[in-house]
């Protein structure tokens, strides 16, 4: 949580500045998700992946880290045994690059969504979603994907799933 609260002091009085540079989204996020290994193996999780291979980006590698390291966690962390992730990059012709994170689970209602990425949200308290957690990791994350110029939202379905989508141009 300390952690967490330091970010955000850091964000908030921007002190943490964006240094973009050309690297490999792609590797990036498989090594992000292979961190999670021992989760998946845990909880009998099915890892789904289509990732393109060598998918180039300009933004800050280590911010973007912190993306994905926050949306992979939030995933597992919902994602029931047995589920199933599904982790994608897609490039458009646009040169626009998608990443998508998707679990199967509990869902998060519609009026929900809104919220999500507000400071100290957190989720539907009945149904079990706030296991741990500050309410602060999607606001930071989004803090982030704003210095890379970049978009994030999400879409669920109770009851089926939850996909978090990031887009940078």
């Amino acid at each position: 949580m300390m952690t967490n609260i330091l970010k955000l002091n850091r964000l908030e009085n921007q002190q943490i500045y964006c240094n973009a540079t050309a690297y490999n989204l792609s590797e990036q996020l498989c090594e992000c998700l292979l961190q999670f290994e021992n989760v998946w193996e845990t909880k009998s999780i099915e890892i789904e992946t289509e990732i393109a291979e060598d998918v180039m980006i300009t933004a800050d590698e280590e911010l973007l880290y912190l993306v994905w390291n926050n949306l992979l966690s939030n995933a597992f962390k919902f994602t029931p045994e047995g589920g199933k992730l599904c982790v994608s990059i897609e490039k458009t012709q646009r040169q626009q690059v998608t990443v998508r994170i998707r679990n199967v689970g509990v869902g998060i209602a519609k009026e929900e969504l809104p919220f999500l990425f507000e400071r100290f949200y957190k989720s539907d308290k009945s149904r079990g979603m706030d296991k741990e957690g500050t309410g602060l990791g999607l606001y930071i994350a989004k803090m982030l994907v704003n210095l890379n110029n970049g978009e994030i939202g999400v879409t669920s379905e109770v009851g089926q799933y939850t996909e978090f989508y990031f887009t940078l141009d």
